[in-house]
């Protein structure tokens, strides 16, 4: 094995603090990951890492040669994917951040279809509903459905409205009665997306008129498809992304509360760090990603 992989395996184990760990990462075995290690070290003739029953650490001079290496080994990558990009070769790991209902219900078509195209890139996704400081937790990109961006640090990207509707159950509706007026949401069960701490606020308009109501029912949650199941239980009326209830709309198992009246606008947006230019493997994501969209319809919300 060459220098820069060794040097490569030797962060692996640093990282995870295992040598298990570092071969379930690298796809190796721990017997070829211990090889490895004690072939450096016999190279640089130092010791490295300190190993225990219950984990490896580094040695003051595995602190030293890591602190030094990582850049290094960073950098040779980074130089690898931007000579390959040269070529239009798409490569290198790819991280993105997703909330959690559309990366379910959108996600595994949009990642297989792209790993078909650009074999050599490795996708790592995150989902999560609640925000994430991209910058921070080192993403390349993130897929987020909201309202205009309230972080001015990153690139921001509309791809396409994304419709809602209130729900709720016929059986519900047949139990309570239907609301005529927004008003009348005051007498219902009204379950709530809750972020940051807040409930949920529906701004509602009707050409001219406006009425804004305070979502706040028994139970909230920041997840769209914990909202949904508690609608098919019965429990309320919920403010929801079509793409999450479309089957069961369709299916008649949940009606369109006041159809009439429309929400505020959220959109679904590719956001990125600060980049002075996109990564090839970013812009090209972003690409398919936006095509892939379109193809299923999310857009109009039909």
């Amino acid at each position: 094995m060459g220098e820069l992989e060794s040097i490569r395996v030797f962060l692996a184990v640093a990282q995870q603090q295992s040598f298990a760990g570092a071969a379930r990462q690298l796809g190796m075995t721990p017997a070829s990951v211990t090889r490895t290690i004690a072939g450096l070290e016999a190279r640089l003739g130092v010791q490295l890492l300190v190993r225990t029953t219950r984990q490896v650490s580094l040695t003051s001079a595995g602190a030293v040669y890591a602190a030094r290496a990582g850049p290094l080994a960073d950098g040779l990558a980074e130089a690898a994917n931007e000579t390959r990009e040269a070529q239009d070769i798409i490569s290198g790991r790819l991280r993105i951040s997703a909330p959690l209902s559309l990366g379910v219900k959108i996600l595994p078509a949009v990642l297989s279809q792209f790993a078909a195209l650009h074999p050599q890139t490795d996708l790592d996704v995150s989902l999560s509903d609640g925000f994430v400081d991209i910058v921070e937790e080192d993403f390349d990109l993130a897929i987020r459905i909201s309202g205009p961006p309230n972080d001015k640090s990153t690139i921001w990207r509309k791809i396409c409205k994304v419709p809602r509707l209130l729900v709720a159950t016929p059986e519900y509706l047949s139990a309570r009665g239907m609301p005529e007026r927004p008003e009348d949401l005051a007498e219902h069960a009204c379950l709530g997306y809750r972020d940051d701490l807040r409930d949920e606020v529906w701004p509602l308009s009707n050409g001219r008129q406006r009425h804004s109501h305070k979502a706040h029912g028994h139970v909230s949650t920041n997840n769209g498809d914990l909202l949904a199941g508690l609608v098919l239980k019965g429990e309320g009326i919920a403010l929801l992304p079509r793409f999450i209830i479309e089957d069961d709309l369709a299916a008649g198992r949940m009606t369109p509360v006041l159809p009439d009246w429309t929400t505020a606008e959220i959109w679904l947006t590719l956001y990125y760090p600060p980049y002075e230019q996109l990564p090839l493997r970013v812009a090209a994501f972003s690409d398919f990603f936006e095509a892939h969209v379109g193809e299923i319809g999310l857009r109009g919300g039909a």
